[in-house]
């Protein structure tokens, strides 16, 4: 069986291969500093994208991207700041929040996800 960390790296691997044929570049997996974690940083067209993974094997308990509350927002986006200060990203970047949930198999990329996720 399994651990959760073992089942969370193979969706993120998932979603990696998945964002690939969406045309994204996947710069880097499970960025981590003192302030959390950011899943998968990548490039898609001019934006630099930080993607949170979300995965259920049904709807149970809700749709996967609805445990990206504002909390997790909140520590995903100081993270991404650490990220862009370590890594002299220029502050003209455009950057965006991106969820990328799978839920019985089936993914799906909601692009300025923090728009849009409450």
């Amino acid at each position: 069986m399994k651990n959760s960390r073992t089942v969370g790296e193979d969706y993120e691997k998932q979603a990696a291969e998945h964002l690939k044929t969406l045309g994204y570049k996947v710069l880097e997996k499970n960025f981590r500093c003192r302030t959390g974690e950011i899943d998968l940083i990548a490039k898609d067209g001019a934006y630099l994208v930080f993607v949170e993974v979300k995965y259920r094997a049904g709807t149970a308990m809700g749709e996967p991207q609805e445990a990206v509350d504002v909390r997790k927002q909140r520590k995903i986006s100081r993270t991404a700041s650490y990220y862009c200060m370590t890594h002299r990203i220029p502050q003209d970047q455009p950057c965006r929040f991106d969820v990328a949930a799978c839920c019985a198999g089936e993914w799906v990329v909601i692009r300025n996800a923090f728009d849009y996720v409450q």
